[in-house]
């Protein structure tokens, strides 16, 4: 097929267990070249992730507190892993290395990032590939931004010099000063992404412990269907209401480039997964997914001719600036304006917002709808059949859902509605029963 980047999360590589399957799939297809790796994750319910663990060795040195005891669990854990692989790599010049740095008063980052490194480092000894460290290769700014040509050039030149390479997640380095920073949670993902666009790969596989994405949430639609193809567009919309198995940055590097991800799972490697495209082809699916959160805000705002006001809506978005508040939904009408936003952003401070919105917009009347879900059906068929919003509507008529809020996107590509927090699951599972 050509060349294939494919990265394996925590639990895929959790264990020497889990990295025999990881080396049996990648060996079971010789255009898997260049393996990205995150930190091992748990092994069991109540284990803990190795980045866990760095980081509280890491508040415990903050603290003034012995942290030998928790390095100790790391350093057993990845040389039971080094005796179960049968390689040798000198793991304990790496931990001494790493203690050093630890008493010398390291960065969060560094100490976050040596699960990434010691794992890769492992793994391409158990595979048989070279160790690319990415260290100078992925850079940031002095803001912690990422600098996406520099990256990109810096990983082409370099991965060009390596028939098959292991690369660590996670991280890379300050362009300035050449310290160790790091993406946000789960940024090995976005690694990935910038290697598969780099070496102009044709398939960006992301392997983790589920089967690609379902239309819905399955502790809320029991066997509810597989997604197995969906458009970077529907998921970044299902994403955005926390249908989440992919970083939401990984896949701006892949899109760019015209690269599709598959969802793979490492326990299931039979599964076909889910596949990420740039553009849905043609299908009789109206509806690709369903996904959504609880606990919004609704504050709507009445205003006789507020059409005919200027900067109506530009003074609402400064007074939500000046409280660090930002908006999830913004749907209007004629005289009325509807303000979403997350309880988590309000923190406790809705009395103190409702009354700078009076000062300032001197509004004919407010209303406020507390505890609210918002619920997100997307697919690009949408756009092309009559009568989604009515059967959506109806479903949820017919299951005895009161709706709150309504918004359709300008792509015409989802259609969200507001519903009170208990009715989420059962106004989920009417929609799905509605289109599945």
């Amino acid at each position: 097929m050509g060349i294939k980047v494919a990265k394996f999360g925590g639990s895929s590589v959790a264990d020497g267990i889990q990295l025999t399957k990881t080396k049996q799939i990648i060996e079971a297809d010789p255009d898997r070249r260049y393996i990205v790796v995150s930190a091992p994750g748990k092994r069991f319910d109540g284990d803990n992730k190795i980045t866990d663990l760095l980081y509280l060795c890491k508040t415990h040195m903050d603290h003034n507190l012995p942290y030998d005891q928790v390095f100790q669990v790391v350093t057993d854990r990845f040389m039971a892993v080094e005796l179960n692989l049968g390689v040798d790599v000198n793991l304990q010049s790496h931990f001494e290395q790493i203690k050093e740095q630890l008493r010398k008063g390291c960065s969060a980052d560094y100490i976050a990032s040596r699960g990434e490194y010691l794992n890769a480092v492992l793994i391409a000894a158990f595979l048989g590939y070279d160790f690319v460290d990415a260290a100078g290769l992925i850079q940031f700014d002095s803001k912690g931004r990422l600098m996406q040509k520099e990256t990109d050039e810096a990983l082409r030149s370099e991965l060009a010099k390596h028939e098959r390479a292991v690369i660590p997640g996670f991280y890379g380095t300050d362009a300035a000063d050449g310290s160790i920073k790091t993406f946000s949670r789960g940024g090995s993902d976005i690694t990935g992404s910038l290697v598969a666009r780099a070496v102009g790969a044709d398939m960006y596989e992301n392997w983790t412990d589920v089967s690609g994405f379902l239309m819905a949430d399955p502790r809320i639609v029991k066997n509810s269907k597989p997604i197995h193809k969906i458009s970077y567009k529907e998921l970044r919309e299902l994403s955005y209401m926390g249908a989440s198995v992919l970083h939401d940055e990984a896949i701006y590097p892949a899109r760019m480039a015209n690269i599709p991800i598959n969802i793979r799972n490492t326990n299931h490697p039979e599964d076909p997964g889910t596949i990420i495209t740039a553009e849905q082809e043609e299908t009789t699916t109206v509806v690709t997914g369903i996904a959504g959160s609880k606990d919004f805000t609704v504050i709507a705002i009445y205003k006789n001719m507020m059409s005919y006001e200027r900067g109506f809506v530009r003074r609402i978005l400064a007074i939500l600036e000046d409280f660090d508040i930002s908006f999830e939904h913004l749907p209007s009408g004629i005289d009325t304006v509807s303000v979403v936003v997350s309880n988590k952003s309000i923190d406790g401070r809705l009395d103190e917002l409702l009354d700078a919105f009076e000062k300032q917009l001197n509004p004919d009347t407010m209303e406020v709808f507390e505890d609210i879900s918002l619920i997100a059906t997307v697919g690009c068929g949408m756009s092309r059949r009559s009568g989604v919003a009515a059967s959506l509507f109806t479903a949820l008529a017919d299951a005895d859902v009161n709706i709150r809020m309504i918004d359709q996107g300008s792509s015409e590509m989802n259609i969200i509605v507001g519903v009170e927090n208990k009715d989420f699951e059962k106004a989920v599972r009417a929609i799905y029963n509605a289109f599945a």
